[in-house]
């Protein structure tokens, strides 16, 4: 560049640092139109870099050159003449070691790495590399910082042109820099970026990697120890990264990992925020790595080191962190990820330890810790409830009122994933809870404690209904807004659970209500507002449509202001209602449609933080630095600032993946939206017709989402789409069976098409579980609707899925760090027993359309399924397995002949397990097998017999799951009966038969029994007469039309036929049962 041009180029540079906006604009502008759409520009940048006397211009030009340089491609670069490119990369690198200012330095090390990531890839920089060499390997300190940072840079824009071993030899001694901590952790990031690189099958290049982790953990430790905040949130990211990476590299080293960042954890020496740094890096562990936490039974440690964190204080403000509050994350991702006896029985002794101890801040510890350990031990903990009630409800009357709250937030958690003991202990629960809604301390908590209770009330809500509303409804008038919100929730959960008993005080609880619809303010007032609109829609539920009809009109007015305001969270709970209104108003609510679809895609498209263009971030970013923003933020810039006093903020010092919020509120809207999406499709039916082009379009693009929640809510809605269009178009019943008697039609078919074919894509990569079992209950569902004709030519792919996650091989199974030789644990996590379920739904659907054609694939699925009954497998897995198979053989009928005898075997032991649950579901299958096998099992059925007996002793206060098993094994003997009648003892097998009805769990299985009755009556009805006076009652309780259909049409018609011919026999017992009324066939 000339000298005239150069000079001005200088001046422009400086211009644009001024203060006066109308300067800096003027400056840029002619920049743009002069200087930057040239190649030589680039060539006097470089010479300005290294020339001008202003520190504020040779930034600035390097920020400059980076742009230029990478720009489009690199192609103002490669059209700059040779002479000059090898000019500038011959001097550049040294002018970076002799530059005395970091932030320059820093800005013009990109520039060589932009340099780098064109050079380097065409073989024409081979000077670089033995620059970086011996800067690296210099005794001056200063000049180590600027290798190691410009390989770090360099790095970043490319690996490729480097040999591994050369990398680790530099690396490895950069990371142990006698005299640099900058140095160190330099060299750190600049490991986290090629362990990028590292593919799995190298193991020469993971063995040294993990030879130099040790100095990489000293590394962190150091920086937290001292207090660097800047590059400990480097290093960290750096941790995560390699915690998430598919390649072992972790592997032999997570118990080292895991002392390593609990002793920077829980040490209170610490800044406060690096400790949060390091515990979430241990929650990542867990997460990430839970085959090693699991089979190194780390578990036991890594709680002794965080019992004593959560008793530390927690922040006001729910959104900010702390260490108990992470401490209390781990633990819960303890519970949900690894087997519940490696956590929860020696959690439970450290809760009693804490429990017992006179301060009260480990009395408070102990009951949160309870509580967030609830959701993923919730099955385990079960049987164990009769020693944490103590626990319990000593903390609902603790002296101090921390641990009150605490115990309150205990409660929530058990009512929300243990309903039934919590349900049984309402007597206990309700008195104490109402109790502290009266306290000021506690009266928040104790709200919420109570809102879960209510949820699963039910029946029981009768006797405490008036007490509940009359407190309640005073709380809303003299309470603060953050209690109201509480409230509300309270209020609508008591509607959930009275349903039409709440009537009395709906009117006039509405009308209270209706003023918080009205609150503009962001913060506690949106909350409330959407709580509000959340809790009417559970009115509607309760009292009908047509009690909420007239004030239906003025509610949807208010949830499109909602959705006027411009708030995630306002926007979230009208979609919500839109959703209840829509099934509460069915196709009534088809009017709205034209306002709330548009609304729906609308949110479904926008963009969320992590999206946002490239230009918008950085400003956003620069704005939050610049007004002050916490040092928890997702992004952090040194106190470093440019020419125009601003903070340096460089594309590559930005965390783009920390910035996809994967929490925000968007999101969830997001999710919400997608789901509402499929909710009114089925509600409106055809209405909805003009819009499934468009939302399938859209949900389509929404399964391949990063947040999983909306991966689910689309993966929902889709198959509710093809589900509720298949059934508008009128489509016949189908046939079992591999051909497909009656074809889709063609609008059916095309949708079907598109809707799987993405879904198949999205489980390939899918690695959230959540997500994986919701697309199998979906596929189930949704493949019993639509029959054969779903598969399409995917049955081998469906077939797939199920056989992935029952082998345990899918991608949301694995864990990278696993060894080659492990095998996958029999007892794994809850979460885990939940996808193995779901997959057993989707194998039964699939047998139940292909009927008697599914025998082949059932000898690949059976040995599968079978081997989750085992006594060290989890309750879940064992009755999940048993499940399965019955329903197999209702969809194979006969065909399952050939497999009778192991089955038989199978189900014999099942009949032996301690579990009501499993018993429930073994009687059903040992039924249904000797009912459809050809197979001649009657020699077997004594002891049978002797194996369901017990499931009769039942009495009102049984378990739910013995209630079931009882009416299970009511149905298994009279499939017995009717099999082959003369095979049982029949004196003994009627009373207790007759003695079990009427069926009060589970009324499928009053078919068989009935058919059983009728068959009796047929082949010996003298056998029954005995037992006539307790048969009629039956009767009558079945065919009461004031409760539900309990037998259906043909059982209904064929019973008041029998009726008939009894009432010819004993017309008077007829009359005194009641059932007159049935005898001109009602």
């Amino acid at each position: 560049m000339d000298p005239q041009a150069l000079q001005k180029l200088h001046e422009l540079l400086l211009q644009s640092t001024s203060n006066d906006t109308n300067l800096v604009k003027a400056a840029t502008a002619q920049l743009n139109q002069e200087f930057y759409k040239q190649a030589q520009c680039i060539a006097g940048l470089a010479q300005i870099i290294g020339n001008s006397p202003e520190q504020a211009v040779r930034q600035l030009a390097a920020v400059e050159l980076r742009k230029r340089v990478a720009q489009n491609s690199g192609n103002l670069w490669t059209i700059l003449d040779q002479s000059s490119r090898t000019e500038i990369k011959a001097q550049l690198p040294n002018l970076i070691v002799k530059e005395s200012n970091k932030l320059v330095r820093n800005s013009a090390a990109r520039v060589i790495a932009a340099i780098a990531g064109i050079e380097m890839s065409m073989g024409t920089w081979p000077e670089l590399f033995p620059f970086l060499q011996s800067t690296c390997a210099s005794p001056e300190v200063v000049h180590r910082e600027v290798g190691s940072f410009i390989l770090f840079a360099v790095l970043e824009s490319i690996v490729d042109g480097f040999q591994l071993n050369d990398l680790y030899n530099i690396l490895g001694q950069l990371v142990n820099d006698p005299a640099s901590i900058e140095v160190r952790i330099t060299a750190v990031r600049a490991l986290g970026v090629i362990a990028q690189f590292i593919d799995s099958d190298d193991k020469d290049s993971l063995a040294t990697f993990r030879a130099i982790l040790p100095s990489v953990f000293k590394v962190i430790h150091e920086s937290v120890a001292t207090g660097n905040e800047t590059g400990a949130r480097h290093l960290f990211d750096v941790l995560e990264t390699l915690l998430i990476l598919e390649v072992p590299i972790l592997g032999k080293n997570i118990p080292d990992l895991v002392q390593f960042l609990l002793q920077c954890g829980v040490d209170t020496s610490y800044e406060a925020e690096l400790r949060v740094l390091a515990l979430n890096a241990l929650n990542w562990t867990v997460q990430y790595k839970k085959s090693k936490v699991q089979s190194l039974g780390l578990a036991t440690s890594i709680l002794e080191g965080l019992m004593p964190v959560t008793t530390e204080a927690e922040p006001e403000d729910i959104d900010d962190d702390a260490p108990s509050r992470s401490a209390l994350r781990i633990i819960d991702g303890l519970a949900t990820n690894l087997p519940p006896d490696q956590v929860f029985v020696p959690l439970r002794n450290l809760i009693l330890k804490f429990f017992q101890s006179p301060d009260p801040t480990h009395r408070r510890g102990a009951m949160l810790a309870l509580g967030v350990s609830v959701e993923g031990c919730s099955e385990f903990m079960t049987p164990l409830m009769d020693q944490i009630w103590p626990f319990i409800e000593a903390g609902l009357q603790d002296a101090d009122g921390s641990v009150r709250k605490a115990a309150c937030i205990a409660v929530s958690c058990l009512c929300e994933w243990l309903e039934e003991p919590c349900t049984t202990k309402h007597q206990v629960l309700m008195p104490r809870i109402m109790a502290l809604v009266n306290d000021p301390v506690t009266q928040k908590s104790a709200c919420t404690a109570l809102d879960a209770l209510l949820e699963i009330l039910h029946d029981h809500i009768d006797q405490y209904l008036q007490l509940i509303m009359e407190q309640l409804a005073g709380l809303l008038q003299t309470a603060p807004i953050s209690v109201k919100a509480v409230v509300t929730g309270a209020i609508g959960s008591a509607a959930h659970a009275s349903k039409e008993r709440f009537i009395p005080y709906f009117q006039q609880t509405i009308t209270v209500l209706a003023q918080f619809l009205t609150l503009t303010e962001e913060g506690e007032e949106t909350e409330l507002r959407g709580i509000t609109m959340d809790a009417i829609g559970t009115f509607a539920e309760a009292v009908g449509k047509d009690n909420f009809r007239p004030y239906f009109p003025d509610m949807m007015t208010q949830a499109f202001n909602g959705l006027e305001m411009g708030r995630p969270r306002l926007r979230e709970c009208s979609f919500l209602f839109f959703g209840v209104m829509a099934q509460v108003f069915g196709e009534e609510f088809a009017p709205y449609l034209p306002r709330v679809v548009p609304a729906l895609l609308e949110s479904c498209k926008q963009l969320e933080q992590g999206e946002q263009q490239t230009s918008e971030i950085i400003a956003s970013a620069a704005q939050a630095f610049s007004s002050g923003a916490s040092p928890s933020d997702a992004i952090n810039v040194s106190g470093e600032v440019d020419a125009n006093g601003n903070p340096s903020i460089e594309l590559e010092d930005l965390d783009l993946d920390k910035m996809l919020d994967v929490n925000s509120a968007v999101a969830v809207e997001k999710e919400i939206a997608a789901d509402t999406i499929g909710t009114l499709f089925a509600a409106t039916k055809v209405h909805f017709l003009p819009y499934v082009e468009q939302t399938t379009l859209e949900l389509i693009d929404l399964v391949d989402h990063y947040y999983e929640g909306i991966r689910k809510s689309a993966t929902d809605s889709l198959l509710t789409s093809v589900r509720t269009f298949h059934e508008i178009n009128d489509e016949p019943e189908w046939v079992a069976g591999l051909n497909v008697v009656h074809p889709l039609k063609s609008q059916v078919s095309e949708l079907l098409t598109h809707v799987v074919t993405s879904l198949l894509e999205m489980y390939e990569s899918e690695d959230n579980k959540s997500v994986a079992s919701s697309l199998c209950m979906g596929l189930a569902e949704t493949i019993n609707v639509v029959g054969p004709a779903f598969f399409q030519g995917n049955l081998e792919a469906i077939c797939d899925i199920a056989i992935q996650i029952l082998e345990q091989k899918a991608v949301c199974q694995q864990d990278p760090d696993q060894d080659d030789e492990d095998v996958a644990p029999e007892y794994q996590a809850e979460y885990d027993s939940v996808l193995i379920s779901s997959a057993g739904d989707l194998v039964a659907a699939i047998a139940n359309t292909l009927g008697a054609d599914f025998e082949p694939a059932f000898r690949k699925f059976f040995p599968l399924i079978a081997k989750y009954y085992k006594k060290n497998r989890s309750l879940s897995d064992r009755s999940s397995a048993i499940g399965c198979l019955a329903e197999i053989i209702s969809g194979m009928k006969g065909a399952i002949t050939p497999h009778t005898s192991d089955l038989a075997q199978l189900f014999s032991k099942a009949l032996g397990d301690e579990e009501p649950e499993v018993l429930s579901n073994a009687a059903f299958a040992i039924g249904l097998l000797i009912e459809n096998s050809d197979v001649d099992l009657s020699s077997q059925f004594l002891p049978i017999l002797g194996a369901l007996r017990p499931l009769f002793d039942v009495n009102e206060s049984s378990t739910p799951a013995a209630l079931n098993a009882k009416d299970n094994a009511a149905g298994s003997v009279a499939r017995l009966i009717v099999k082959n009648t003369s095979a049982l003892p029949l004196d003994q097998v009627l009373p207790i038969f007759v003695g079990a009805l009427p069926l009060k769990n589970d009324y499928l299985e009053n078919r068989p029994v009935f058919r059983a009755i009728f068959h009796i009556f047929r082949l010996n009805g003298a056998a029954l007469l005995p037992y006539m006076d307790r048969l009629l009652a039956v009767f009558a309780h079945v065919l009461d039309p004031n409760g539900p259909d309990q037998v259906g049409d043909e059982i209904r018609a064929e019973l008041i036929h029998l009726i008939q011919a009894i009432n010819a026999e004993e017309p008077a017992k007829i009359q005194a049962a009641g059932l007159g009324v049935f005898l001109n066939g009602a």
